[in-house]
Parts: C-alpha cells; structure tokens; sequence
C-alpha cells in the first residue's frame, strides 16, 4: 500500500452562505456530454434542503477544492440541530425499525426536544452507536445479502456527518465514480458506458465487482484514508463506534471487526472514500502509465467497468 500524502492542518470554523448545489464535474475522458435521456429525474427538492442547512459548508467546500492535501480539524459544530432535523426529513418514512424499536413516525412526536437532545449528546461526547439489527435480502442469484439496519438516532446522526463529510470528498472523488453521491445516479453510469460503447472502437471490455466488499472493508485502511482529510478526533471517533457497534441476530450480539454494514446510511460514502484511495487513485496511474490505448473507467460503489480502446479497423469486443 503506498503512503498517503503529508499533511497540513487546516481549522474550518467561519460560517457563510452555502454555494449554489450543482452537478459534480466528470473527467473529460468519460465523455458524458450528449447522452440521451436517464438523466432527467428530479432532485429540486434534495437540493433546496440541502441549501437551507448548507451555512457554514461553504467554505470547507472552497478549503477542499483549494487544498488537497489540508486536514480538516473542525468539523463537528457543522452537525447543528437544523442540519439534524434536515438529517431526520431525508430518512426514509416507512423503514424499518433498528434495534430501539423507534419509527419515523414515532421520533416525530415531540421531534424539536428529541433533536434538541441527541445534538447535545453528540457534542457532549455522551452518544452511543448502537448495534445494527441484522437481516437479509434475497439476491437473483441464490445467496441472501446481509443487510445491517441502524437505530434511529444512529441513522439521523449518520445522514448530517455524510452532509459535513461530502463538502470534503465531493471535491476530491473522481469524475469515473457515481455510486451513491450527490446529483449523480445509477442512470449516469450507465450513459457514460453506453456513450463509450456506442462512438468509440471497442478493443476489449472488463466487468468488475469486488466479492463481499461491504463485509470486508479494513478498518484499520478505512481510518487511515479517512485521517488523510479528517483531522477531528470527534468525527473519527463517532465513524469508528459505526463501525464496530456490531450486530443483533436473533437476540445474539456479534462484533463487528471489519466491514460496514450494507443499509447503514454512512456506509456508501465511507465505501466511496475507502474505494478513492485503493481502486480509484491507482486506475489513474494505471491509466497515465502503463496503458496502452485510451481506456474509460465508470464506477459504481464497487461495481466496476473499466474499458480500454485502441483504433483498430475491425476492433473486438471482449466481455469478461
């Protein structure tokens, strides 16, 4: 594994007006421009809510996109009680309960005391992760998948740091990678291939997905890369009780010694950040270095379709 760059301190702690939420940039070479319909979903509504709890966000924005190598060593006082509360509209209304048993519905009643309450226990360094409530998914292809599924408050906590920790990453994540960000869909990942498929001369194709990812992630990697950019303890320590909060399955605790749970609303991002530093970085040096020919990546979480291209007059597709 190579070293990651050195660091540089950098202390956000000034509020402003949010920037105006916009599409993320794409690489040049993923060729996005003209693709025909898919992109078209709303997310008018995502959008205003994100601008109306994104004071402060701003300048780390601005810090990151500046900086690439900064460390950010303030971060926690952006996790306010409007961003909790904004956190608390964007879950999912029915889901399923986690192990507290609460609904959407049921943290409702008297919402204002409740968020009131769970924003001084984070700043106070009093809250809890609590163990993810196991069950499964039945996958097309036989095996169930796993899925861990969060209390309420661990799910409302999570969604306000993913809004903190995306001013960061979304400045540094690559123009290739879709999964699970912001004003980016499945749907984009898929004209990006297809435009590659369809105008370029095919050479040869590769299908990639990494077994088990969501279950084996380090964590030991998974903080190591996070501390690249993260300099505050407080929002180190609330990932790592995520990650090691384990799981109940049928009344029985396990811990949880690698791996992020599948269902975790944190899970994604963290899957994005641990994915930029091992697959991601290294593609582009592949790409720079040692390729031969043009080659156009499309990621999705860890799901990948790597492709590269050299102009033949009867070029060869190869589906691996």
């Amino acid at each position: 594994m190579r070293k990651g760059p050195e660091k540089s301190d950098l202390s956000i702690v000034a509020k402003k007006p949010a920037n105006t939420p916009g599409q993320p940039g794409a690489e040049s070479v993923e060729r996005r421009e003209g693709t025909e319909g898919n992109t078209g979903e709303s997310r008018t509504h995502r959008t205003q809510s994100r601008a109306r709890v994104g004071q402060g966000l701003d300048r780390v924005r601005q810090a990151a996109q500046a900086q690439k190598k900064a460390r950010f060593t303030a971060l926690l006082h952006h996790v306010t009680v409007d961003l909790l509360k904004a956190a608390y509209s964007w879950l999912t209304r029915d889901a399923a309960p986690g192990v507290d048993g609460l609904t959407w519905r049921d943290y409702e009643q008297d919402l204002e005391a409740h968020v009131v309450d769970l924003h001084a226990r984070v700043h106070r360094g009093t809250y809890r992760a609590q163990p993810s409530r196991r069950t499964y998914l039945a996958k097309p292809d036989g095996p169930q998948r796993p899925l861990g599924i969060a209390a309420l408050e661990d799910k409302i906590v999570q969604r306000a740091l993913v809004e903190v920790l995306n001013a960061i990453y979304e400045e540094d994540f690559c123009g290739f990678s879709y999964g699970f960000r912001p004003g980016r869909s499945q749907h984009d990942g898929l004209d990006a291939l297809a435009v590659a498929i369809t105008r370029m001369k095919v050479n040869w194709m590769l299908d990639a997905d990494v077994t088990s990812f969501f279950e084996t992630v380090s964590h030991e990697w998974l903080v190591r890369f996070l501390e690249q950019r993260i300099g505050d303890h407080r929002v180190i320590r609330l990932i790592r009780q995520w990650l090691e909060a384990g799981v109940t399955e049928d009344g029985a605790l396990t811990p949880t010694v690698a791996g992020t749970p599948q269902g975790a609303v944190v899970s994604p991002l963290l899957a994005n950040i641990y994915l930029h530093y091992v697959f991601d970085l290294w593609a582009i040096w592949w790409r720079e270095h040692q390729a031969r020919g043009q080659v156009i990546i499309v990621r999705y979480a860890d799901d990948s379709a790597p492709r590269a291209q050299r102009a033949q007059k009867s070029p060869m597709c190869v589906t691996v």
